[in-house]
């Protein structure tokens, strides 16, 4: 995919995102890998319903800043995911609200945030780490995801966001999306005896996806 096309699709996506209600007003960020290495990033302060291809960030390889816009100041969330996860190719940050709900009730396993109710999130997410609340924009984040070693390709930021990352921009859209379907079933079901996935179709989903994160 050119550079051209990249900026268009992931405007074209946060678009897509924003006017499904997956994100609203200023909140959520969005960054994906170029050909050479570098990265494209929402600016800080920009609605997904209106991002601009041109005014993207743009770093080359190295880090460094070559182009557009001041970068979202969740960039050191973005940062871990990349230097951790091999074969990451954009990363999506949302304030959805039933994941958001979600994370403020009571968790069993944090290291397993999601209830396995149908496959289609084992899929695609793997298990989604849950991580205690930081300030918007603490660079602490980026450590907390960093610690887990690229064990996860998603993570819940507990009463603030899931963070996850994909292959592709596409990918990272589509996993984002089933995490958030999956929250709200989990919400619809709090409190009900829901039957869920048991433990050895779990294990089953996850060897076919080839592990855990």
């Amino acid at each position: 995919m050119t550079e051209a096309r990249l900026r268009e699709t992931l405007c074209e996506l946060a678009a897509s995102l924003f006017a499904r209600g997956l994100t609203h007003g200023s909140t959520g960020n969005i960054s994906a890998r170029t050909a050479d290495g570098g990265l494209l990033v929402s600016p800080t302060g920009t609605s997904f319903g209106r991002l601009d291809p041109a005014r993207l960030a743009r770093f080359d390889a190295a880090g460094r800043q070559t182009g557009g816009d001041r970068p979202t100041k969740e960039m050191p969330l973005h940062r871990a995911f990349y230097d951790t996860r091999d074969g990451a190719g954009a990363v999506v940050h949302l304030h959805s609200c039933h994941s958001v709900a979600l994370s403020a009730l009571p968790v069993a396993d944090p290291g397993d945030f999601l209830p396995p109710l149908t496959p289609y999130a084992v899929m695609q997410l793997g298990r989604v780490r849950l991580l205690p609340y930081f300030r918007p924009g603490d660079p602490a984040m980026g450590d907390a995801v960093r610690e887990l070693g690229g064990r996860h390709a998603a993570v819940m930021l507990a009463n603030h966001g899931p963070v996850v990352s994909g292959r592709s921009v596409e990918a990272a859209c589509d996993a984002i999306e089933e995490l958030e379907a999956t929250a709200r079933l989990a919400l619809m079901l709090h409190g009900l005896p829901a039957r869920g996935l048991t433990p050895a179709q779990v294990a089953e989903l996850l060897a076919a996806r080839g592990g855990a994160g």
